[in-house]
C-alpha cells in the first residue's frame, strides 16, 4: 500500500529500485526494529539498529560524540535501513537517508505491543545490545519505564515528525507515512 493516504507528509514516493537508504522511525514499541529487520531481507540490504550503536554494557550510553562517529561509519554505504529515534545522530541519518518510513500507530496498538515484547523479552532474558536484558519486573512501573517512556514521547513525536519532514534539508527523502499494521503489512507485501 503506498498510496497517498500512507504518504501523507511532504517528499517523493518512495521506490525500492531508487531508494536503497532507508530509515525506519516511530514511539517505542511501534515496531521500528521488527520492521526494519523485514525490510532488510526483502531488498537483501544491511540492517543497522541505533540503539545496538548507543547503548553500552549496563544500560550506559554511548558518549554522544562516539555514538555520532559510530552512526556515520555504519551508515557510510550505499545501501542500508536504520531503525531509531536518536536526536543527536538525525542530521546524519536523515541527511543521508533517501526515505523515511514513519510508522505512527494509535497509542494503545504502540501500548499492547510494547507490553507484549517487554513481557516476552524479561520472561525469556533475551539479550539486547552489549549483553544487556530488559529489566526486571520491578522496573515495569518505574520512573524509568518503557511504558512511562512511550506515553511521554507519543505525542511529541506525532507534532514533531511532520515539522521535520517539511523542513528543506529534508526535502530529498521520499516518505512512508504508515499509520496501522495492516497499512505495514501491505506496504512490505508490495515492496
Amino acid at each position: 500500500m503506498t498510496g497517498r493516504r500512507n504518504e501523507s507528509i511532504a517528499g517523493r514516493r518512495f521506490s525500492a529500485k531508487r531508494n536503497r537508504r532507508i530509515a525506519v522511525v516511530g514511539t517505542t514499541g511501534s515496531g521500528k526494529t521488527a520492521l526494519a529487520r523485514r525490510i532488510s531481507q526483502q531488498l537483501d540490504i544491511p540492517h543497522v539498529e541505533l540503539d545496538a550503536l548507543y547503548w553500552g554494557p549496563h544500560w550506559t550510553p554511548t558518549p554522544t560524540e562516539v555514538f555520532r562517529q559510530r552512526t556515520a561509519q555504519a551508515l557510510s554505504g550505499d545501501a542500508w535501513v536504520v531503525d531509531g529515534n536518536y536526536g543527536k545522530v538525525r542530521d546524519i541519518v536523515w541527511g543521508r537517508a533517501d526515505a523515511v518510513v514513519w510508522l505512527d500507530y494509535a497509542l494503545p496498538v504502540i501500548m499492547w505491543r510494547l507490553v507484549w515484547r517487554t513481557l516476552h523479552r524479561i520472561v525469556t532474558r533475551e539479550e539486547l545490545w552489549s549483553s544487556n536484558r530488559e529489566r526486571a519486573w520491578a522496573q515495569f512501573f518505574s520512573h524509568d519505564s518503557i511504558f512511562l517512556w512511550a506515553l511521554h514521547t507519543y505525542r511529541r513525536r506525532r507534532r514533531e515528525y511532520p515539522l521535520l519532514l517539511s523542513r528543506p534539508e529534508y526535502a530529498h527523502l521520499a516518505v512512508v507515512h504508515l499509520r496501522s499494521p495492516r497499512s505495514a503489512h501491505g506496504w512490505l507485501a508490495n515492496l
